[in-house]
């Protein structure tokens, strides 16, 4: 009789697997809000809390929708807005989409910008005004006449999405924010220069994993949903 032939033992394989936040973790989606209203000069924003408070503008409100149709399939627990306009408008097709009602965490506004506030900063980048230029070169917003630091400025937000993640443990929330708040936080993140991160698109997503002080940056200024509009909002032809 022929021996049976034993089959070759398997061979012991160690896969690529994709990232999972660990448990306990607090996946958070720091979404920008839609382009606001122009600044004309003579012509500042109306103030709440001394922060400049425009309203989207046209484009903003396209970007917003777009970024409720990439979202609205998403498991999101939660909704995050802060005190300005700009992101309650920003949020509403989302939050309609999934049935949620946007909280308020008011201590993640953008920044104090002290005497350029109401919407002066835009004037004063375009004209390359010497404060502008240094705070540029400084990497800090506290160069600007009364206005917060950057320091500052990342103190209270950071202080703020712990408190969001105190609340939501294994869960992941839509926070909709402001373009000086996301470089501040991405900066906290990685541990980079200060400003690394500014310049994030309106309607742009970005995806930060906390656990406790273990913070990760899994995504940053992702527009996919923006594709076929100009920075502007409007249709490419």
């Amino acid at each position: 009789m022929t021996e049976p032939v034993e089959p070759p033992p398997t061979p012991i394989e160690h896969r690529q697997t994709r990232y999972a936040p660990l448990p306990g973790s607090t996946e958070i989606l720091l979404i920008r809000h839609g382009e606001s209203a122009p600044f004309r000069p003579g012509e500042p924003f109306p103030l709440v809390d001394g922060h400049g408070d425009p309203a989207l503008a046209p484009g903003g409100v396209v970007q917003a929708e777009a970024v409720g149709r990439r979202l609205a399939r998403e498991q999101i627990h939660a909704i995050y807005v802060t005190s300005l306009q700009r992101t309650h408008q920003t949020a509403a097709p989302l939050a309609a989409a999934l049935g949620l009602t946007p909280r308020l965490e008011s201590d993640l506004r953008e920044i104090f910008l002290g005497e350029w506030e109401g919407g002066r900063l835009r004037q004063m980048a375009a004209e390359n005004h010497p404060t502008y230029l240094r705070m540029a070169e400084e990497q800090d917003w506290g160069v600007i006449p009364g206005a917060e630091s950057f320091a500052e400025l990342s103190r209270r937000c950071v202080a703020a999405i712990g408190r969001i993640h105190a609340a939501h443990r294994d869960e992941r929330v839509g926070v909709v924010v402001h373009g000086g708040v996301i470089g501040a936080l991405c900066a906290y993140a990685t541990g980079s220069r200060p400003f690394a991160f500014n310049g994030a698109d309106n309607g742009s997503i970005h995806h930060l994993v906390v656990l406790g002080e273990d913070w990760k940056l899994r995504c940053f200024n992702d527009t996919s949903h923006l594709g076929g509009f100009s920075a502007a909002g409007q249709a490419l032809t």
